[in-house]
């Protein structure tokens, strides 16, 4: 009798290569960023359809406000429209939307979109479903950190007592699934600063595949892959087999 595939309980993407297509049909980068919205859409059904619990997508990172501020405008008016658009429908579906990262640098009318849609979703919990903008994975690390110093300052924890544990649950994304799968599109092979510490122990997917083109087969084809690999955490082959046995 063979064993059902495992599916990963969390996977995180990091969305690349919109420029790229959009370059590649001779349209600006906006329009390759619009384009990636049926991608997430795409990514999203998938999730709901193999049993995945926690789905959290890169979608602006703290590095990104270095790029040309037409690009920048472009990506939060496509953040309002998303917001405008897709929130009903991820409702509808038992999706639960979270936005992580510093949000205390968008406008006050992008934040209270980004509340509202957290508002109205707060109670689905068929897929959780996190976009990380102005995330960064140091910068993740260090807020952990600074809410450890406040916990020690007002002597509700011990320095002596944080440890990975201490520093895990001050995490974004603390009470979900650790990270199972990572995947990365576009051909680069990196992380990015994108959940390092949640990272430490997921497996690796990259694929060339530009993100707009990334659907549903795509996905499933990450999960296959997934599942083939032997998970041993630091042990071996033989210890994981005799587990199994």
């Amino acid at each position: 009798m063979t064993s059902k595939p495992a599916i990963p309980r969390h996977i995180a993407i990091v969305m690349d290569g919109n420029g790229r297509w959009a370059k590649a049909r001779r349209r600006p980068r906006s329009f390759g960023h619009n384009a990636g919205r049926k991608a997430v859409r795409e990514v999203v059904e998938g999730c709901l359809r193999e049993g995945v619990e926690a789905l959290t997508l890169f979608a602006f990172s703290s590095e990104n406000w270095r790029r040309p501020e037409e690009e920048v405008g472009a990506l939060m008016a496509l953040f309002v429209r998303a917001l405008d658009k897709e929130t009903e429908e991820l409702h509808a579906q038992g999706v639960r939307l979270r936005f992580v990262g510093d949000l205390a640098a968008f406008d006050e009318p992008l934040r209270e979109r980004m509340q509202a849609a957290m508002t109205r979703t707060a109670d689905n919990s068929k897929l959780h479903l996190n976009i990380a903008v102005n995330y960064g994975g140091r910068w993740d690390i260090v807020q952990a950190a600074q809410r450890a110093a406040v916990a020690v300052a007002r002597g509700e924890l011990h320095a002596g007592a944080i440890d990975e544990a201490a520093l895990s649950e001050r995490m974004c994304l603390a009470e979900l699934p650790p990270l199972d799968l990572f995947i990365r599109t576009g051909g680069e092979c990196r992380l990015s600063n994108f959940l390092l510490w949640q990272a430490a122990y997921a497996e690796l997917h990259f694929t060339d595949t530009l993100w707009p083109d990334f659907d549903q087969a795509s996905l499933h084809q990450a999960i296959e892959d997934f599942g083939r690999r032997e998970r041993r955490y630091g042990r071996t082959g033989e210890q994981i087999a005799s587990d199994k046995g």
